[in-house]
């Protein structure tokens, strides 16, 4: 199964090695990453295959919300066919 996980706040050093970090460690494979840093700003959306994880996609979503606490950013996962429909509108 795909998700779609959306990093957004201020560049910081460690923003990428913690994600990558959280995913491998719960087992999910990263399929594309792209990320954009503008005067400041970081936004990166990353296409991911949770497939293997050991826990639902809701628990996930609660351990990179913790993780985003701790670094001062807004990090969202959501599975891909919702990420698809709320583009189509």
């Amino acid at each position: 199964m795909n998700a779609i996980v959306t990093v957004v706040g201020e560049d910081k050093v460690g923003i990428i090695a913690g994600v990558c970090t959280l995913l491998a460690e719960n087992n999910v494979n990263i399929l594309d990453i792209t990320q954009t840093i503008m005067q400041g700003s970081f936004t990166m959306v990353m296409a991911v295959d949770v497939g293997k994880a050991p826990v639902p996609v809701g628990e996930l979503g609660a351990r990179l919300d913790t993780l985003g606490k701790q670094l001062d950013i807004s990090i969202r996962i959501q599975r891909e066919e919702i990420f698809d429909a709320m583009h189509r509108i």
